[in-house]
Order: C-alpha cells, then structure tokens, then sequence
C-alpha cells in the first residue's frame, strides 16, 4: 500500500448520563454550536468547527458505568487542541470555573522537558477531557 487510507476524524461520539448538563458545558463552556442532534437517538451534535462531537444520552444513566482508564478498552482522554499557552490558560480558568469539573492535572509539560503543554479534567458526566498545546 502506498497511500493512507484515512484522512484524519470526522466525529467522535461520547455517551454522556446526562445531555443538557453536556450541551452546557460543551456549548456554554467551550463556545462550541450544537448543529444537529437525533431527539429519538437521543443525541446532539456539536462542534468547535475544526472537531465534530456526537453526544449521546446513555440509555439508563442511573445504571452506566463511567470509564475505569486503567480497566476499559476504550478512548480515554479526549485531547481537545489549543492554539498556544495563552489559550491554554484562558482554557484552564474557563473549565475549572464550570460547575462539577474534577481536576486530573493541571496545566504543565506533557513530560518533562516538554514545551508541549496540557491539562487534564474530568468534566460533568465522568468524560476524562485533555486541553493541550501544539507538539513543538
């Protein structure tokens, strides 16, 4: 084979427990638009105009299991671009100022000696979320 057969993501779907608290901090927080959604799915669309999020409503909330990292086979975090430290910053206080986010790590080099930066939360609904700089 000579070429790729794929050419980047088109969308990533996340079950959330709850779809308003998601649109909230998705919408309200990030300043993503919601464009579109499936109401019998149930499900809304979002996007920052370079990623598109599937965001669907698990089907009983109160029986789903949040995703164990270390034990599930699975996407953990997703790791959401910023344009540079200064963005990485106003990201910071924005999602650690919305209601119910858990801190996994604050903002600081991907690794040592690193200039690539990057935090870590938990956002409402158990979604473990990264925010990181671009790879220098």
């Amino acid at each position: 084979m000579t070429g790729k057969l794929t050419q980047g993501i088109h969308h990533v779907g996340l079950t959330v427990p709850d779809l308003e608290q998601a649109r909230a901090f998705f919408c309200g927080t990030l300043g993503f638009d919601e464009v579109g959604g499936v109401p019998d799915y149930p499900s809304i669309f979002v996007s920052d105009g370079a990623i598109l999020l599937t965001l669907w409503r698990a089907a009983d909330p109160l029986t789903a299991r949040a995703l164990d990292r270390r034990a599930n086979i699975g996407l953990h975090p997703l790791s959401l671009s910023v344009a540079d430290d200064a963005a990485l910053e106003q990201a910071w206080e924005s999602v650690t100022a919305h209601p119910e986010v858990v801190v996994d790590a604050a903002p600081g080099p991907i690794r040592a000696g690193s200039t690539t930066r990057h935090f870590l939360v938990f956002i409402p609904g158990g979604i473990r979320l990264e925010f990181t700089t671009p790879f220098a």
